[in-house]
């Protein structure tokens, strides 16, 4: 079994709106000392629109830090006081102008455990209705609509290749599958 390490103190030295730059201070189990710089956040979602005519809905949207666009789903931070659940009602309504009727928690993942203590969270929203809301005045958005088959080939061609949404369709492919084959009707 590994050992965890014994958390002595953490120290904030940077907060914005989004996250805050943390110093903490550990000990091993040899009880050498370290110190460990790491972003905090609330937390993040991503939701995986489903249409009725099994069209998966993504955003794209131009990234600073990238200097190019990125095919996305919707999604974005938990704000303070915010369950993940209202984050991602949020962020569907102001990135495609829908709201998902039913909106399911399919799984969590680790953002980035070496530099980030986030937790992405992963819905599943179907019964799209439209519900416009107005987008943060940093962002803008197109909405592009996929089959799941084309939300493969974009993963393999390299245009779509935001890690968040990689991690979010690894957990979603198959609730997407098997919601659409269960919308298919048998054969005789």
């Amino acid at each position: 079994m590994l050992h965890a390490w014994k958390r002595l103190s953490t120290q904030v030295r940077f907060r914005n709106p989004w996250w805050e730059y943390r110093i903490d201070r550990f000990q091993l189990k040899s009880g050498k000392q370290g110190e460990y710089h790491y972003m905090h956040t609330l937390g993040g979602v991503t939701v995986i629109p489903v249409t009725d005519e099994g069209r998966i809905l993504c955003v794209s949207q131009y990234r600073y830090l990238l200097d190019r666009d990125s095919l996305e789903f919707p999604g974005g931070g938990i704000k303070l006081g915010q369950a993940p659940e209202e984050a991602a009602r949020g962020e569907l309504s102001e990135e495609t102008g829908f709201e998902a009727r039913t909106l399911r928690l399919i799984g969590t993942f680790a953002t980035d455990a070496g530099l980030l203590d986030e937790t992405g969270y992963v819905f599943l929203g179907t019964c799209l209705i439209p519900k416009p809301a107005a987008a943060d005045e940093t962002e803008e958005f197109e909405l592009v609509s996929l089959l799941p088959e084309e939300v493969d080939s974009r993963i393999a061609s390299g245009g779509l290749f935001n890690g968040y949404a990689l991690a979010a369709w690894a957990i979603a492919k198959p609730h997407v599958f098997a919601l659409l084959a269960a919308a298919q009707p048998l054969s005789a």
